[in-house]
């Protein structure tokens, strides 16, 4: 399949991944949980063969946030695209005093969009009323719910189609989500629930608890994704 045609803006915050000859696993939102992080790597049994991809939001929040973006950004084999919290430690509206420079300029340096064969990663979502070309950076960071509140149903991953299969975060679900054309893997690590990943050689998703909740969050408020079913 032909990459992802963006606009300009995007275009230079997109990357094209060569993933021939290995295998490839998609995390979810880690927050700064580095232990639940190490322990699901270990459970997909990720060896440095291996490609590992996240979905944007390695920071902020939890307990470690400096020792998760060390780990991403000294592992030859594992990429990120960048998330909104990201994005905050970038403008300056979040500090996170353990960052060092390097750190905070690598944060920078994430592209907003991870591509390969048929596969999409970006934090956020695809906002399926309009052409991919007309996306900007802050779309594919953002966009959850197309109502003009921002909350609630309908999603934007109701409404798509492909061609692309896309793996995203941002919106927290009290288990993976996992369709044809989109697949969701924030699952709250960071309020107590689990971290998630995405094996896809097997085409499963796999989760681990998270040792203890670091943010308050309803029940409620989890995303559940059996009523998408």
């Amino acid at each position: 399949m032909n990459p992802p045609r963006f606009g300009a803006a995007v275009s230079r915050q997109h990357r094209r991944v060569d993933t021939e000859g290995r295998d490839v696993y998609v995390v979810g939102d880690v927050h700064g949980c580095l232990q639940p992080l190490e322990e699901l790597l270990d459970t997909l049994g990720v060896d440095e063969d291996d490609l590992v991809v996240f979905v944007g939001d390695l920071v902020t929040r939890g307990p470690d946030s400096a020792g998760v973006v060390d780990l991403v950004r000294n592992s030859p084999n594992m990429l990120s695209v960048r998330g909104n919290n990201e994005q905050k430690v970038v403008d300056g509206a979040v500090d996170l005093p353990a960052l060092s420079g390097r750190q905070r300029q690598w944060l920078a340096s994430l592209p907003v969009a991870l591509s390969w064969e048929d596969v999409l990663v970006v934090h956020g979502g695809i906002d399926p009323r309009k052409p991919l070309a007309s996306h900007v950076p802050e779309d594919l960071l953002n966009v959850g719910s197309l109502t003009d509140s921002g909350y609630g149903r309908p999603y934007w991953w109701e409404f798509y189609h492909g061609p692309f299969r896309v793996f995203f975060g941002h919106r927290v679900f009290a288990a993976p989500f996992v369709s044809e054309h989109a697949v969701g893997l924030d699952t709250g690590c960071v309020y107590g629930n689990q971290l998630s990943g995405f094996d896809c050689q097997t085409g499963e998703a796999v989760s681990v608890p998270a040792p203890e909740a670091y943010r308050e969050r309803d029940p409620d408020d989890y995303i559940d994704p059996g009523v998408f079913a």
